[in-house]
C-alpha cells in the first residue's frame, strides 16, 4: 500500500513538474522574443585588456594595462595601515546599515583631505557631502544631480579623458561637449587650446577637471597655469567639477596633489569634487569615495545633501560600511595616518622611479625618438604616443598588454620587466 501510495502521489505531482511539450515550446518562444533583440555589449576597452592577458599562456607576458598598483614583483599590494585598520575592525565593530549619506567620520576626514585641515568652508558647514561608491559613484551621483536640478546644462569633458566619464554623463542623460587638453605632438598640455575652449564655452558651463595625474595622459597644468584657468573660469562663471582619483598617489604628497582645488577655492569658486580611495589606499574593491559640493551657505548645503541622498536611495540605498571604516580609522588616527602618508609616498616614488628607468632604457637602446614625456608626465599612467598598430604589435609579438591608445600603466612596470618592455617599445617605434 505504501508503494502504491507513493506511485499515486508521484503521478499527481508529475504534471506540476513538467509542462506539456507544446507549452514548453510556447514559453521558450516567448522568452526568446522578449530578449531576442539584445546584443552582447562591447568589451570594456580597459577591462578587456586584462581578460586577454589572463588568457595568454606565454611566460613572458606583461600587463601594463591595468589601473591598479603593483609592487616591484608585479603583485597586488595591501597597505600595512589598511591591515592594521582591519585588525581594529575585526570583532569590534558591527556591520549595520550606514545612513543614506554614508559614514559621517569618513566624510569629515575626506573633506579635510580635499579642502584643507583648517578649511573655513568646513567650519562654516558650507559643503554638502556624501559617501559614494568610489570615484565612479561620486561622478555618477553628481551627473544625476546635475540632470535633475540643472536640466538645461551640459558637461565639458577633456579630450582625452578616462573612458568611463563619457559613459557616466551619457547614462545620466547630460549632454556632453569636449574641450582641448592634450597636445599630441609635444605629448604635453595644449594650454592655448584649453584656454580658448574655456573662453568660448557659454557662460556658466560645467567643466570636468582632473585634479591631478590626468588619466590617461599623466599631463597636468603647472600651478601658474591652474591659476590662469581659475581666473578664466571666474570671468566666465563656469562651474568646475574635480575628479580627484589620485590624491597623494601622484606626487607622494596629498597637499601638493590638491593644489588645483585649493587655487579654485582661494579664488572664490563654488566647486564639486569626487574623491576615491582606490589608488591612494589600495581599496580598489571596497568602493570607498566621497562626493562634495561647495555651496553658498549652510542652509543650501543641507538642501543639496538631502537631494544627493534622495538620488542615492533608489540607486543603492546606502553605501558599504567596511571601506568607510578603514578610511576613517586611518585618517583619524595620527600614527596610522603618518604610516599611510609614508606608504602612499612609497608607491608614488616607485612609479616615478620606473618612469626614469623606462626612459633610460629606451635611450640606451639608441631610440631616435624623444622620451622626455615619460618622466614629464605624472601618476599611474604614461601616454606613450604609440599608435594602435604599434600597440597591436607589442601584444602579438611580445605579449605586452595595454590599451590601444598607447596608455601604459606604470604600476605594471617593474625592475624585472622594464628592459624587456623598453626593447619591445623600441622595436615597434623605430623608423623602418
Amino acid at each position: 500500500m505504501a508503494a502504491l501510495s507513493r506511485a499515486a502521489s508521484s503521478a499527481i505531482r508529475r504534471p506540476l513538474l513538467q509542462a506539456p511539450p507544446m507549452l514548453q515550446q510556447a514559453r521558450a518562444m516567448a522568452a526568446a522574443s522578449l530578449f531576442g533583440h539584445v546584443e552582447p555589449a562591447p568589451k570594456d576597452p580597459i577591462l578587456g585588456v586584462t581578460e586577454a592577458f589572463l588568457a595568454d599562456p606565454s611566460p613572458e607576458k606583461v600587463n601594463v594595462g591595468v589601473g591598479a598598483y603593483r609592487d616591484d614583483n608585479g603583485r597586488p599590494v595591501v597597505l600595512e595601515c589598511v591591515r592594521e585598520a582591519e585588525r581594529r575592525i575585526a570583532g569590534n565593530l558591527n556591520m549595520e546599515y550606514l545612513p543614506m549619506g554614508g559614514s559621517i567620520k569618513m566624510i569629515e576626514e575626506s573633506l579635510k583631505l580635499a579642502y584643507g585641515e583648517e578649511s573655513e568652508f568646513i567650519k562654516d558647514k558650507r559643503i554638502a557631502a556624501v559617501q559614494a561608491l568610489s570615484g565612479t559613484g561620486a561622478c555618477r551621483l553628481f551627473a544625476d544631480f546635475q540632470k535633475r536640478f540643472l536640466p538645461d546644462s551640459q558637461i565639458y569633458i577633456p579630450t582625452p579623458t578616462w573612458s568611463n566619464h563619457h559613459n557616466i554623463w551619457r547614462d545620466a542623460q547630460v549632454p556632453q561637449n569636449t574641450f582641448t587638453y592634450y597636445h599630441p605632438e609635444s605629448r604635453g598640455l595644449d594650454f592655448s587650446g584649453l584656454m580658448n575652449d574655456i573662453k568660448n564655452a557659454p557662460d556658466g558651463s560645467f567643466f570636468l577637471l582632473h585634479a591631478c595625474a590626468h588619466n590617461p595622459t599623466g599631463v597636468d597644468p603647472t600651478e601658474e597655469q591652474w591659476r590662469e584657468i581659475s581666473h578664466q573660469f571666474k570671468v566666465k562663471k563656469h562651474f568646475p567639477f574635480f575628479d580627484m582619483a589620485y590624491q597623494g598617489f601622484a606626487s607622494g604628497d596629498p597637499e601638493r596633489d590638491a593644489k588645483a582645488i585649493r587655487i579654485f577655492l582661494e579664488d572664490g569658486h563654488q566647486i564639486g569634487c569626487a574623491q576615491s580611495y582606490a589608488k591612494n589606499m589600495g581599496l580598489y574593491g571596497q568602493r570607498a569615495g566621497c562626493l562634495s559640493i561647495l555651496c553658498e551657505d549652510e542652509m543650501q548645503a543641507v538642501a543639496v545633501k538631502s537631494q544627493l541622498q534622495q538620488i542615492a536611495r533608489p540607486m543603492y540605498s546606502n553605501p558599504p560600511v567596511h571601506g568607510a571604516l578603514v578610511v576613517s580609522i586611518i585618517l583619524n588616527d595620527p600614527e596610522l595616518k603618518s604610516l599611510w602618508l609614508k606608504e602612499v609616498k612609497g608607491m608614488a616614488d616607485r612609479i616615478i622611479g620606473m618612469r626614469k628607468a623606462l626612459k633610460e632604457n629606451l635611450e640606451k637602446l639608441g631610440s631616435p625618438l624623444s622620451w622626455e614625456h615619460v618622466t614629464n608626465q605624472i601618476g599611474m599612467f604614461c601616454y606613450s604616443g604609440m599608435t594602435p598598430e604599434q600597440v597591436d604589435r607589442l601584444t602579438n609579438e611580445y605579449h605586452i598588454y595595454m590599451t590601444r591608445n598607447g596608455r601604459i600603466s606604470m604600476a605594471g612596470v617593474t625592475t624585472g620587466n622594464v628592459a624587456y618592455l623598453a626593447n619591445a617599445i623600441h622595436d615597434v617605434t623605430k623608423p623602418n
